[in-house]
């Protein structure tokens, strides 16, 4: 292999790697959950994939409704809500997202303690992409994450020793 094509090749493997570093970053993620210990294992497992991810927060519906109207330019290509919050509930929250010309077409999950088929049946209607129940392991929450962002055969690298 001369030079040139030596250069071709790193040039394409640049690219490339590039290219994927790009699409990592785009991805951007919008948690609504009144418990900061869930919001802290949640930011953990989307690090765990990939430091890359954007996280953008908000405490209670009220507050992300307020934050997805100021800022025009947040359009999550995700949006997780716990289902049950003081002030406006996962339900309120998530009709109020599809009420929105610019985020309802933007995937929905609800991401919760309950496992009420009721709720779980009534989010589906309501437009949410699905009904997480918040898994006793952040392993467990990486690989449903990856799943969801459609990254394949992701392996959860534990940094316990």
């Amino acid at each position: 292999v001369d030079k040139c094509g030596l250069y071709l090749i790193n040039k394409q493997n640049y690219l490339s790697l590039n290219h994927m570093e790009i699409r990592k970053k785009l991805i951007n993620c919008f948690l609504i959950d009144d418990d900061e210990d869930d919001y802290e294992i949640f930011k953990m497992a989307l690090q765990e994939i990939d430091p890359a991810i954007t996280l953008n927060y908000a405490y209670n519906g009220f507050e992300a409704l307020e934050k997805l109207r100021q800022d025009h330019l947040l359009i999550p290509h995700f949006i997780f809500i716990d289902w049950n919050m003081p002030k406006m509930n996962g339900r309120q929250c998530l009709e109020e997202i599809k009420k929105n010309e610019r985020l309802k077409n933007v995937p929905v999950y609800i991401y919760s303690t309950s496992s009420d088929p009721r709720a779980i049946d009534e989010t589906r209607r309501l437009g949410a992409s699905d009904f997480i129940v918040k898994p006793s392991s952040i392993s467990t929450l990486v690989n449903i994450l990856a799943r969801i962002f459609h990254i394949r055969e992701y392996k959860f690298h534990s940094h316990e020793s």
